[in-house]
């Protein structure tokens, strides 16, 4: 059964994810393909494992003891692929790519975690989304965490952790916002072909608001720019100036009371990160480790 570890993992990621269609989706897989493994084992070990029930699924018994023995089987293997890493001892420079939100915000906090766990010196570039995949394409990165998805032929997805879009002032503002609301502030926008000033834009009609309806004084290309931008507007003008960014880029700052962060009434910006490697590169053992590493972190 050991051969068929990576049908385990699939069977580990449904119970994780108490669903077949999640499961697909942070595996990078079709959701058929997904019951297609969880069959085999079945018919493997001539047994039924998992029910479908309305609200996710449910273990058998035979299941229960299959999970927990997958469970030490992950393990071992983990544990086994880093001792495979100090047998090779391979000298080189890890090259991680990342868009904005992603690069500047949320991985430099594991970049130490992952140098440690290759063995080797780890750099990171920060770019666009599609300019990250292009990179990745032309083999100028081992890795791409990207929030934008731009999906292409030959790179494997693996769906990483939700992020979640909100609007924010460096005056106070209330804490839920209606669409009427929205009109009574100062804006700074991301430049249009953004993935951010796309999912915003959505979110603003779905309530009825049109962008253009906005007083905007100025367009940028990137959310660290906002940010300091808005962080050095004045304090004391008449209309709050406000823009829209990752929760994760003003983290810091609406804990220290600098910046002040709201949500729209009723409704969410939710989209996920994503790790992108190479199909050609599904059995590297460096890019599994460094994979199954985020993947492990339950959340950012």
């Amino acid at each position: 059964m050991l051969k068929y570890f990576a049908k385990l993992q699939t069977f580990l990621m449904v119970i994780k994810e108490k669903s077949f269609s999640k499961a697909s989706a942070k595996l990078g897989i079709s959701q058929p393909a997904v019951t297609q493994q969880i069959k085999f084992i079945e018919d493997y070990l001539d047994t039924k494992i998992v029910e479908r029930k309305k609200n996710g699924i449910v273990l058998t018994k035979e299941g229960e003891d299959l999970y927990r023995i997958a469970l030490r089987l992950e393990k071992a293997i983990q544990n086994s692929e880093k001792e495979l890493l100090k047998i090779i001892n391979k000298e080189f420079t890890f090259i991680m790519g990342s868009s904005f939100a992603i690069g500047n915000y949320v991985l430099p906090n594991y970049l130490g975690e992952i140098k440690k766990r290759i063995d080797n010196e780890v750099f990171m570039n920060v770019d666009v989304s599609a300019n990250i995949i292009e990179q990745l394409e032309d083999k100028k990165i081992d890795v791409a965490l990207i929030e934008s998805p731009i999906f292409k032929e030959g790179i494997i997805y693996r769906e990483w952790v939700e992020d979640e879009l909100v609007l924010f002032s460096n005056q106070p503002i209330k804490k839920y916002l209606g669409a009427d609301e929205l009109l009574e502030f100062d804006w700074i926008c991301r430049n249009e072909d953004s993935h951010t000033r796309k999912l915003t834009s959505e979110a603003f009609e779905e309530i009825g608001v049109q962008c253009n309806s906005f007083n905007v004084i100025g367009i940028l290309a990137s959310p660290t720019a906002i940010k300091e931008s808005i962080l050095h507007a004045g304090k004391t003008a008449e209309r709050p100036l406000v823009s829209v960014v990752s929760r994760h880029i003003i983290k810091a700052e609406v804990e220290n009371g600098i910046l002040f962060e709201a949500c729209l009434k009723n409704h969410k910006i939710t989209r996920s990160f994503y790790i992108a490697y190479l199909k050609e590169r599904k059995h590297d053992a460096f890019v599994d480790n460094v994979v199954n590493y985020l993947l492990s972190l339950n959340r950012v």
